[in-house]
């Protein structure tokens, strides 16, 4: 290694980061925090965590940025407890009390014969103190302003919403699994009236985004370059789809390709629906393609190497959104 390569300094990371995020902290600002700690500006979020919430929060870094779009719609899961008999302005712990219920007969046979009711596709109304737009305004910001507008409902699935008792018998512990766009404590809240009172939620922790888990995740404090994921991690829950030089190539540059270009020996019968995340002979991500026209995929980004698929492992110099 020459001095010049010594004195250069290290390119800036690119991939995906897995944060443990800390309660109290938004996830603007572990963006922030993020931004300093990994020395880029390019950080953004795969979706957004309630500030008293704990867990998985997952980052892009850099150019893999673009490629957070992939992860927005993945299901989520959570952990977390609800407290019967008590609602409050912000439906968790954080808000001010707005109604006291008297639950004391309730048991956990009726908690889980309600919370049951929730499990499949069912709609939710959004809260008040969500960062939803409305008339161009966040709704948590009409909320401060003493300001309720009309929220339509939204469909929602849940996959799983178990209930386990604790030593208060007010307070149920749960453990949900549901789509994206899903407001727990909105869950919660719903919960209560179900059972002819009122809740709350408390101790809100997100265990896992698709594939991410709390295995996955570091504590923001300990989080550095070398805790960056690389690209292709950042689509792990696509199918991965390897070429040649000779498709990799055509890759880079962001053509439109026969749908056998991409099914490898298979053709492209081998193929699921797509997307699919395009990676090289050493796997690293190359693109993200989808499917186009008539036996044809388009890219929906390019993130090429900046030599051949055979030479560097480093570098990544181009990616374009279509």
């Amino acid at each position: 290694m020459s001095a010049a390569d010594e004195d250069r300094p290290a390119p800036p990371p690119d991939g995906v980061a897995v944060v443990d995020k800390p309660a109290g902290w938004t996830s603007h600002d572990v963006v922030a925090k993020a931004r300093g700690l990994l020395g880029t500006r390019k950080v953004g979020h795969s979706g957004t965590l309630d500030p008293d919430a704990t867990g998985v929060l997952v980052l892009g870094v850099g150019r893999s940025t673009r490629l957070l779009r992939f992860l927005s719609g993945l299901g989520k899961a959570y952990t977390g407890e609800v407290v019967l008999g008590v609602e409050t302005s912000t439906l968790d712990a954080a808000g001010e009390v707005v109604a006291v219920h008297d639950m004391a007969g309730t048991g956990i046979a009726d908690v889980r014969g309600a919370a049951a009711g929730f499990v499949g596709d069912i709609e939710q109304v959004p809260p008040m103190v969500s960062a939803l737009k409305v008339g161009g305004r966040r709704l948590h910001e009409l909320a401060r302003e003493g300001k309720e507008v009309e929220r339509a409902p939204r469909p929602v699935h849940i996959e799983r919403f178990d209930v386990e008792a604790t030593s208060d018998p007010l307070v149920f512990r749960v453990a949900i699994e549901c789509s994206s766009g899903t407001y727990v404590r909105s869950l919660a809240a719903d919960l209560g009236r179900a059972l002819g009172g009122g809740a709350h939620l408390r101790a809100l922790r997100r265990t896992s985004v698709g594939r991410f888990t709390l295995a996955d995740a570091v504590a923001l404090d300990g989080l550095d370059p070398s805790r960056v994921l690389p690209p292709a991690e950042a689509v792990r829950h696509l199918e991965r789809v390897p070429v040649d030089d000779d498709v990799a190539a055509a890759v880079g540059h962001g053509k439109v390709l026969p749908l056998g270009a991409l099914g490898g020996a298979g053709g492209a019968g081998g193929l699921g629906a797509g997307p699919w995340a395009v990676v090289d002979g050493r796997g690293r991500l190359l693109a993200v393609y989808e499917a186009h026209r008539a036996g044809t995929a388009k890219p929906a980004v390019v993130v090429a190497p900046t030599t051949s698929p055979a030479a560097s492992t480093d570098g990544w110099h181009r990616e374009t959104d279509r």
